[in-house]
Order: structure tokens, then sequence, then C-alpha cells
């Protein structure tokens, strides 16, 4: 069993409306190891995406302790919350989020250039092909489907080779056999590369797929046949 790389103690995450809080993650306690491969599942509005975020030091806890990378990242002030997310984490998100005006390479690139990492563009080559895109890497977002887009995000985040991986809804945009040619992948990145990987879905079927399930409604982990997703 590999070390704890996530650990959260009581997480919560409360908006506030005028006089009224809302919580959107309310006294999360979990445990994430090295080398696991983690679906996050929930209905929508159940508290997945905020959850992520701050696994992923996207935003900040309200209260409770929330250790990631060994680091507790409580109360830790942005700019370090930068660095962390620009060498440590990788990410890809629903909408792919690519630049259409640069090819599939450039793209890839673009993190190394923020991180101010230098990386040979072969190396680059190599992981587009590892994904099946080496004959896209001169192409245009819009020259390429939605699955491949994906996949170019997913060399996007692994390019300044993260130790931590998270994908937001992945497959939201994607047609059911696209979506599963992106599990694959994350199962084969997790397999033969050791990287822990965390997937928020509310896909059954796809999340079934991950070594370790967390169920999330109204912003609390429940068991499994407490979970509205089981409920028809």
């Amino acid at each position: 069993m590999g070390a704890s790389i996530i650990k959260a103690d009581k997480l919560s995450k409360v908006y506030r409306l005028f006089a009224e809080e809302i919580y959107a993650v309310k006294e999360v306690d979990l445990e994430i190891r090295l080398g696991d491969f983690v679906a996050i599942m929930g209905p929508s509005g159940s508290g997945k995406t905020t959850l992520l975020d701050s696994i992923g030091c996207l935003d900040s806890i309200s209260s409770g302790r929330l250790e990631v990378l060994g680091r507790d990242v409580s109360h830790v002030r942005e700019d370090k919350l930068v660095r962390m997310r620009r060498g440590d984490i990788g990410f890809i998100f629903q909408d792919f989020l690519l630049i259409p005006s640069l090819t599939v390479l450039e793209n890839v690139e673009l993190p190394l250039y923020f991180a101010r990492i230098t990386r040979k563009k072969e190396r680059l080559i190599q992981l587009l092909r590892k994904l099946g895109l080496e004959h896209r890497i001169n192409h245009l977002p819009k020259q390429i489907s939605g699955g491949e887009k994906q996949r170019v995000a997913i060399a996007r985040a692994l390019a300044t080779s993260p130790k931590l991986l998270l994908a937001d809804e992945p497959t939201g945009n994607l047609d059911t056999k696209s979506a599963q040619v992106i599990f694959d992948t994350f199962k084969q990145l997790n397999k033969e590369e050791g990287l822990t990987i965390i997937v928020a879905t509310h896909n059954q079927t796809l999340g079934s797929q991950a070594n370790q399930i967390i169920y999330l409604q109204d912003g609390k982990v429940i068991p499994k046949d407490q979970s509205a997703l089981f409920k028809i």
C-alpha cells in the first residue's frame, strides 16, 4: 500500500448568501494513497467539483484540515498553491479548454511555459504518440474529434510530469465509445506508471472501473447504498 498522498479531516467548504450558509462540502474525511485510481461519484450538485477543486488547490477550504502531497494546504498562501498546481498537479476538465489558434503540440507545450519547465519536444511527441495522437500533432483543435481533444487535454496535464492527476467530468461531452477510451487511458496510466488519479463523475459504468469509489451526496461522503445514483 502506497503512502498517503491526500488526507482530509472534517473538510468543509461554505458559501455565504446574505445571512445563509450553504455547505458545498460538509465535514468530509478521506484518505487517498500513492498509486490509487479514485472515482468521486454523486449526482449533480453533490459537491464533486468543490471537493476536487479543494484537493487540487484551486479553491480554499472553509474549515477542517487538508493535506495534499504531504503538505498541509488548509491555510496556505495563494502564491504557494500556484507553485503546487503548476508542477505537481495535472488538471483535466469537461470542456477540454484547448487554445483554438494553437496546434495540438503547442497546446501540450503550454503548461511548461507557465511552469518555466524545459522539456525536449521529442518527449512531448512521445507522450502524444502513447495517447494515439502522433498523426494529429500539427492539427488545430477544430480539426480533431471530441475524444481526441480530451486526449490532448490529458497529454497537456501530463506534460509537467505531475504526481497527481485530477479530472472533473472528463467524459461529460463525449459519446459512450470515446468516454471508455478516456477511462482506458486513465487505467493504463495508473497501472503502468503508478500515477495517482482522481476522477469526478456521475457515470456509474465508468466510475465503477476505478479502484476506489467515494460517494458524495449533499456535500457529504455516504455509503454506496444510500447514494441517489443507485435509486431508480
